[in-house]
């Protein structure tokens, strides 16, 4: 019998996620001047206010209240109507210095004894149900809220959008869990007031939805999923009537709140670390891209249709204290999980250093991950600038999503003999 799967993102504009971009800019400002920084740093927004609170271990000093006003501006938060605005809005910083209990344990004299800065467990996985290996759903949605971000900002098609937004996409499976057709799509978007009725309102909002911005989500993927669109698609446009109260004035945003959105909407697991305002030596963060980075290279050389990997960790110990594989059944090869684990932990050093050196993830590239998800986008180099009253400017060319780089799947099909 067929089943359903739901998904769901958010927008940049979304309090959680503003919360997020502001602690990962920080962080970002941090390396750039001292790619050496250890960085635990968590935001609230909320009606006029945003707290910054967390640990650094730096030698650079940042304009923290600049940098959080910068973000909220770009993300579209400049009008005071929203009760929120980069310009106008209070930044408390209680950003103090890193214990020194934890980081005896993470910082040694050889770089590569480096031990890992929290315990727990960390997944990665990744389908070939898409292009990019991520799941379909989510894939779905991401788009969705991308897309309406940028008709916002163009302000032109449609414009009476604000920042604030969710969606959600349901997909239906056949048996061989296979995508058969979009079931729902769930949009709910802040909007401007309206002179018109409420009724009127709602009717115009989920016309432009269904009418404008669907059809640029459909041309972004290929034939095969627009091809699950179909005319008996459920739609619930701001299913709740009227949405002018958003972002951090509508509801209080934190760091860490949407990790389900930040990895693979429900599907494979989640070990429960958060990802934004870590730098790499903590592990909830790195050891998660390099467990995505081993799973996409795994299904991308064939060895298997679906695979989720986990890795754990002791705090300040080097090595991983597990690497476990589930491969759904949908292995392509004569070994069982357990085999293809082991050759995993050969093939790929999951040593906390060797994981920031393997990804480069020692440099500002984390802002940028912060909103749409952290897996499944297109690597990339940029030029990324930055400037601060006490360190001057900083010019630096990164590669941003290593972690989505297919850069090991000749290896990995010479070790299964693919």
């Amino acid at each position: 019998m067929s089943y359903l799967f739901t998904s769901e993102s958010v927008s940049e504009g979304h309090p959680d996620k503003v919360a997020d971009q502001i602690s990962d800019a920080l962080l970002d400002h941090f390396l750039a001047f001292d790619p050496e920084s250890k960085v635990a740093c968590e935001t609230l927004v909320t009606t006029g206010q945003v707290v910054l609170a967390g640990e650094v271990k730096s030698d650079t000093y940042l304009d923290v209240q600049n940098i959080a006003r910068d973000v909220i501006n770009q993300i579209g938060y400049t009008k005071g109507e929203y009760q929120f605005s980069g310009d106008s809005c209070g930044v408390i910083s209680l950003i103090h210095e890193q214990s020194q209990d934890i980081s005896q344990g993470v910082d040694r004299g050889e770089k590569e004894q480096q031990g890992a800065g929290d315990q727990g467990m960390m997944f990665g996985y990744a389908t070939n149900e898409t292009d990019n290996y991520m799941p379909l759903a989510l894939d779905i949605s991401h788009r969705i809220l991308y897309t309406l971000a940028e008709l916002r900002k163009e302000g032109k098609e449609i414009s009476y959008l604000r920042p604030d937004a969710k969606a959600q996409v349901t997909i239906e499976y056949s048996d061989d869990n296979v995508p058969v057709r979009i079931d729902t799509i769930v949009v709910s978007t802040q909007h401007d007031a309206f002179d018109a009725d409420d009724e009127k309102m709602l009717a115009k909002i989920k016309k432009d939805i269904i009418e404008v911005l669907i059809p640029k989500v459909k041309t972004q993927l290929p034939e095969s999923i627009q091809a699950l669109f179909d005319d008996a698609i459920k739609y619930h446009i701001n299913p709740t009537g009227k949405f002018v109260i958003g972002g951090p004035h509508g509801d209080t945003g934190l760091t860490g709140r949407k990790i389900i959105v930040d990895t693979y909407g429900g599907k494979g697991a989640h070990g429960g670390g958060a990802f934004s305002g870590k730098d790499p030596s903590k592990v909830d963060r790195s050891a998660a891209y390099a467990s995505r980075h081993i799973a996409k290279n795994l299904v991308a050389a064939g060895v298997a249709d679906e695979v989720l990997v986990q890795v754990s960790y002791a705090i300040g110990v080097v090595e991983p204290t597990s690497i476990f594989i589930d491969t759904y059944g949908t292995s392509k090869i004569e070994a069982t999980d357990g085999e293809i684990a082991k050759k995993v932990a050969e093939l790929f050093d999951m040593r906390p250093f060797a994981i920031e050196e393997r990804l480069k993830l020692r440099n500002p590239i984390y802002l940028e991950s912060a909103a749409y998800g952290h897996m499944g986008k297109t690597p990339r180099t940029v030029t990324k600038v930055f400037e601060s009253p006490y360190n001057g400017r900083v010019e630096k060319e990164v590669e941003l999503f290593t972690w989505e780089k297919l850069d090991r799947v000749e290896e990995v099909k010479k070790a299964f003999q693919l």
